[in-house]
């Protein structure tokens, strides 16, 4: 019996919004890595006041693609231009549907000649596939899924590790390792540096906003290399960070991880349904909080609302160029961090040990509870944006959530964002019942932390800041 697709699930629930409301995936799980090492608080204060190690070797998908129409490929999926795009750079690479709406995101790395790989999530790394399986180019695609959520005390193999050493401190532990000073690296530049007589490969990112490198080698050296690492950072203040803390370091810096992938609707995005399986992420994930409409598209993003418009360049042909040629230079929301009130959310905590139904129930550090996340940001009583991404910061003292807000809407000017599901909350599983509060927040720069507005690499991050 031939599997079910994306499009066949669709057809037989009607409304996605259903579908992705009452999913049942449950908790979003950041596999193999431990949820802490020490505690979350002092984790994420490394990253701002010595150094952390960041494990990303399990929680994203690896698409490598090969041949002599790779670029030629990518190119085409990519709203951002390919003309300087040479081997040992990288790129954010956010590809868009028909009609310009954003289906996910990650970095592209350019490896070698007609050698490169996609790193990210899963909507991305789908879409990459598909176009590498029935587009007819000559490329071959090599997929590496991330780690199993629960792996069943099964061996776990990737590629290839990769980690992250940020923070204040990371040029010296990085120098101690590499045995000599460390090579000039341009950002976004990959580069070659030395750890444990090992030739490792690094691109200058930084996800904490603080400097430091990405590497990355064989799997099979993993072991080895962290183990140098922690040892180099013994005399710097090194603290490997948990699943726990590691998606909170965005909060500070500025990324939305996980905007709905703008797939399930569209003619010219039908073919890409019938090829995605029913159990693929885009038919299991959930879609969660407090904005509640029946129409999927009121849910989709632009690149401009989420800070890729400064990217967007129209200077060859990629799928949703003529929807973004129509957008460009019009209004168009934006993307901020919103500082929320802090004795609004003790309320929350509070509500926990009163009577009755309590309100929404709020993880920390992260309180993300779908794949997917959209609370209702309110101003003058009408919806002016989405809270998709909040959880606490250490640094900051406060909780703090990315979004994105209307156009005129100034850093200052306070909001109200709508905490818990209506109705008592859907059949999510990660859903009990309870009911709404407003939130007071405040609209504020992107990223949020001064240290990254002042030390950060211009680019998609800061481009709004």
């Amino acid at each position: 019996m031939p599997e079910k697709s994306l499009e066949d699930l669709l057809e037989a629930v009607g409304n996605p919004v259903s579908l992705l409301r009452r999913s049942q995936i449950g908790a979003y799980v950041y596999p193999v890595v431990p949820p802490e090492y020490s505690n979350w608080r002092d984790e994420q204060r490394a990253w701002r006041e010595t150094a952390v190690l960041f494990d990303q070797s399990h929680h994203m998908v690896n698409v490598y693609v090969e041949g002599p129409d790779a670029l030629k490929m990518l190119s085409y999926l990519a709203t951002n231009s390919f003309a300087t795009f040479s081997v040992n750079r990288a790129k954010q690479f956010a590809p868009c549907s028909y009609d310009g709406y954003v289906i996910g995101d990650g970095i592209l790395f350019h490896l070698e000649g007609n050698r490169l790989v996609f790193v990210g999530r899963a909507p991305a790394a789908n879409w990459i596939q598909f176009h590498g399986e029935t587009g007819g180019y000559k490329v071959t695609i090599q997929k590496d899924d991330r780690s199993p959520s629960n792996p069943k005390g099964r061996a776990v193999m990737r590629t290839c590790y990769r980690y992250q050493i940020q923070g204040p401190n990371a040029p010296q532990i990085l120098e101690k390792l590499n045995g000599v000073p460390l090579p000039e690296i341009k950002f976004f530049h990959i580069g070659v540096i030395h750890i444990a007589g090992r030739k490792v490969r690094a691109l200058r990112h930084g996800m904490a906003g603080a400097p430091g490198l990405e590497i990355w080698g064989p799997y099979e050296e993993r072991e080895e290399i962290r183990a140098a690492i922690v040892d180099a950072g013994k005399d710097f203040g090194l603290r490997e960070v948990g699943s726990r803390a590691y998606a909170t370091n965005t909060l500070e810096s500025g990324w939305i991880p996980s905007p709905l992938p703008a797939v399930y609707t569209g003619e010219k995005m039908k073919a890409y349904r019938q090829w995605l399986p029913a159990t693929s992420y885009e038919g299991t994930g959930s879609l969660g909080g407090s904005f509640d409409s029946h129409n999927i598209e009121d849910y989709y993003m632009t690149p401009y609302a989420l800070g890729y418009g400064p990217f967007v360049k129209f200077d060859h042909d990629f799928i949703g160029r003529e929807a973004l040629e129509k957008m460009a230079g019009k209004p168009q929301r934006k993307k901020v961090t919103f500082a929320w009130n802090s004795a609004d959310v003790v309320k929350v905590f509070a509500s926990m040990f009163e009577p009755g139904d309590p309100y929404k129930s709020m993880d920390l550090p992260l309180s993300n509870y779908a794949s997917a996340s959209y609370d209702r940001v309110v101003s003058g009583g009408k919806t002016a944006g989405f809270s998709m991404f909040s959880g606490y910061s250490y640094n900051e003292r406060s909780m703090l959530s990315l979004g994105v807000v209307d156009a005129e809407m100034q850093p200052g000017a306070e909001v109200r964002i709508v905490w818990g599901e209506a109705g008592g909350g859907s059949r999510k599983t990660t859903v009990e019942r309870h009911r709404q509060l407003e939130l007071r927040a405040i609209v504020s720069p992107v990223p949020y932390s001064k240290v990254v507005r002042a030390t950060y690499a211009k680019g998609w991050r800061t481009a709004q800041a």
